[in-house]
């Protein structure tokens, strides 16, 4: 089944899962995230920013980007993860489709639903009960324009009711049910449920495309858990 090109009405969080925020960052704000991302390593496909302070005025509800995550989940919203994808000529490269299924916390306590655990990045990871993820939304903050061959967002549109999928159905669920492309311009912003099937392609031509992706959660804690936080 063929792709369909998401333009900014066509969808809505409810239904499908995701939900464009067009231009929720002007351009004085790009600049200063720009700035604000500046010193991070730009050698690895994704960077996993484990120290955000100079990200929160962008992150509070009262910034451009919480205030976007804010408006779906409430004033407890807060980032709980996030990760800069400088897609370039020289790392250029594709995702395959999937949930994402883990959360980032302060430090490892084996219990019942939590796990497995894995550290990337000197972060711990754990993949939470799947309702913990069904709560939290997912922003991707765009800093260059994304049209069909610059490795836009790939979504299985209402795939974030259907739980927790086996990788071996998700294949078949793509087949049957289609994938939305979502396309986006600078400062703007899309939200989808964090628990939603996605995928990206490498972009063709290879081309500069810079996502700052953040997931925020309005749970206080992860269950019994402690927040690692940005």
């Amino acid at each position: 089944m063929l792709a369909t090109v998401c333009r900014s009405a066509d969808l809505t969080l409810n239904d499908d899962g995701a939900r464009l925020f067009a231009q929720a960052l002007d351009e004085a704000a790009c600049g200063r995230l720009e700035i604000a991302l500046a010193e991070l390593p730009s050698s690895r496909p994704g960077v996993r920013i484990a120290e955000g302070r100079q990200l929160q005025p962008f992150l509070d509800i009262a910034g451009p980007i919480g205030a976007v995550a804010a408006s779906v989940l409430g004033e407890q919203a807060r980032a709980v993860r996030a990760i800069l994808f400088d897609k370039t000529a020289e790392r250029n490269w594709a995702l395959g489709w999937h949930q994402d299924r883990t959360i980032v916390v302060e430090e490892r306590i084996d219990m019942d639903g939590y796990g497995p655990w894995t550290i990337k990045s000197g972060l711990i990871q754990v993949e939470p009960p799947f309702d913990l993820l069904e709560r939290m939304v997912t922003l991707r903050v765009h800093l260059d324009a994304v049209d069909e061959r610059n490795a836009p967002l790939r979504i299985v549109p209402g795939s974030h009711r259907l739980g927790r999928l086996p990788e071996t159905e998700i294949e078949h669920l793509v087949a049957m049910s289609g994938e939305r492309l979502c396309l986006a311009e600078r400062g703007d912003v899309w939200l989808y449920a964090t628990s939603i099937v996605h995928a990206s392609l490498a972009a063709d031509p290879p081309r500069r495309r810079r996502v700052l992706q953040v997931d925020f959660s309005a749970d206080a804690t992860p269950g019994p858990l402690t927040w690692r936080g940005v």
